[in-house]
């Protein structure tokens, strides 16, 4: 799943649906709306729609200035609730996380096995893993591509209850596939680090395999995750295969500040 983005409606109705609270609210903003007659508020009906006809570009800007709340509000919203679940987002079983399992910051990716972006963006988490001793990651799979994706991230799942310290290494080759990654392939593999299908099978349907799945499910839907890879970094998500610097940009500025993105400096 990408994050190819398509706008909601065509811009005129956007601009329609902004422009119709400001004429409603400018017939209200007076004390004494409420004696206005017809002829009144038609007059300054018409006083505003010719003034918005001559300054479009005051309905430009009453557009930008509000996707600009809207999108603060989305911001202000979805810390809230990384915070909330935070305990969560962070937690992993031991031995299963890359890098320093005692780092200072953690940087979390929702991924499915066979997302071309995913693939891609591996190698954005090996720079970053490779630069940056300091850095712990955790990786929660969201088989969102069907039933391939599902089977694969059972045998995931299943093989990081049995041999949990060879698990980023068993994700990292299993994400390299570059044909489709399927029970087959993520058997194959899996047999390749040591753990055959005798011992997969039994944990593939158990309930460690089931919850695994169920809690990652139930994160990413909380977060309003829709596509692959996305990832949380201190108190942000940060969707799609932004690249190795920006999420380097991310992860300075928790350590920085506290914050994924920090304040701009006062002049």
């Amino acid at each position: 799943m990408s994050f190819e983005r398509q706008r909601s409606g065509s811009f005129q109705k956007r601009l329609r649906q902004l422009a119709a609270p400001l004429l409603v609210a400018t017939t209200l903003f007076a004390p004494q709306a409420q004696a206005f007659d017809d002829k009144q508020t038609g007059e300054i009906e018409t006083i505003v729609r010719n003034y918005l006809i001559e300054h479009p570009e005051v309905l430009l800007e009453s557009l930008q200035a509000l996707e600009t709340k809207r999108a603060a509000e989305a911001k202000a919203g979805q810390s809230e609730t990384i915070a909330r679940l935070q305990d969560r987002l962070l937690s992993s079983p031991v031995g299963t996380v890359a890098g320093n399992p005692d780092g200072d910051v953690t940087l979390v990716e929702f991924f499915d096995y066979n997302c071309g972006y995913c693939r891609r963006a591996a190698s954005d988490l090996k720079v970053l893993l490779e630069s940056d001793p300091k850095l712990r990651v955790v990786y929660k799979e969201i088989p969102v591509l069907g039933p391939p994706s599902e089977a694969a991230a059972r045998v995931s799942l299943a093989f990081r209850e049995a041999k949990p310290q060879s698990y980023p290494a068993f994700q990292k080759e299993l994400l390299a596939s570059r044909a489709q990654v399927d029970e087959a392939r993520a058997l194959a593999v899996a047999s390749e680090m040591g753990v055959d299908e005798a011992t997969l099978r039994p944990l593939m349907g158990g309930s460690t395999v089931a919850a695994a799945l169920g809690e990652s499910a139930e994160l990413a839907s909380a977060l309003g995750i829709t596509g692959t890879p996305s990832y949380v970094v201190g108190d942000e998500l940060v969707p799609g295969a932004v690249g190795a610097d920006a999420l380097a940009e991310k992860i300075a500025s928790v350590r920085a500040c506290g914050s994924a993105t920090c304040p701009p400096t006062p002049n």
